[in-house]
């Protein structure tokens, strides 16, 4: 599996690439979405400084069919609607490949990221060019299983190093003593252990948000 984050350009034509792109400060959020055969269905959180005009040019944009507000104040409204341009959804749909919500789309560009084989990633980008949705690709990484980020060795030593106290405060357990409880010499412990939290904590720092440990890549959807 691979873990993509695309920044995607909404066409001029589609109403909220000119809705946020007319009020910059503004940020839509997509709390949830769901596409119908020929409109999508979205309940979207808009929040700055002028949501009011924001809900009333929406009321009045020829693409929004329907409108309810679910939550408002000064500068904070979700609302719910019916759209015959759900670009983003259609090209989901067609593809196969579900949208993480929430998605946040600021001054014309959503922020968008998915899960799936790398055939899926490519229809995807596929479906997006078909749309007129212009994307650039933040970064693309495979997704392991958590089975797979340890061997089974590795994990036997980190469950018994837990187990055992190893990594309280005070440690219960010193190195040696983890070792002779799973009868291997100190040097292997210590290996086993260092490649297991080498492992782990890469994995914890590129999920963290905002960090990409990873070269840009130029066009990996492109290929399986």
């Amino acid at each position: 599996m691979a873990q993509a984050t695309l920044t995607i350009t909404m066409p001029e034509q589609v109403w909220i690439q000119q809705l946020s792109t007319a009020y910059p400060a503004a940020s839509f959020r997509v709390l949830a979405a769901v596409p119908g055969s020929e409109t999508g269905f979205a309940l979207v959180r808009i929040a700055g400084p002028e949501v009011a005009d924001i809900v009333e040019e929406m009321r009045d944009h020829p693409q929004i069919t329907e409108l309810s507000l679910a939550q408002w104040s000064e500068n904070e409204v979700t609302v719910h609607f019916e759209t015959t341009a759900p670009l983003l959804l259609f090209s989901s749909r067609d593809s196969g490949m579900p949208i993480e919500l929430p998605v946040e789309i600021v001054d014309g560009e959503a922020t968008v990221e998915v899960t799936g084989s790398r055939s899926r990633l490519a229809e995807l980008a596929e479906q997006l060019e078909h749309f007129g949705l212009q994307y650039r690709i933040e970064h693309v990484r495979e997704r392991l299983h958590e089975s797979q980020l340890l061997s089974d060795r590795q994990l036997e030593v980190v469950v018994a190093a837990v187990d055992e106290g190893y990594y309280d405060t005070p440690r219960r357990s010193s190195l040696t003593e983890l070792a002779e409880h799973l009868d291997i010499a100190k040097s292997t412990c210590s290996e086993t252990l260092h490649r297991a939290e080498e492992a782990i904590i890469k994995r914890f720092v590129e999920d963290l948000p905002g960090v990409d440990t990873k070269e840009p890549v130029e066009d990996p959807l492109a290929s399986d």
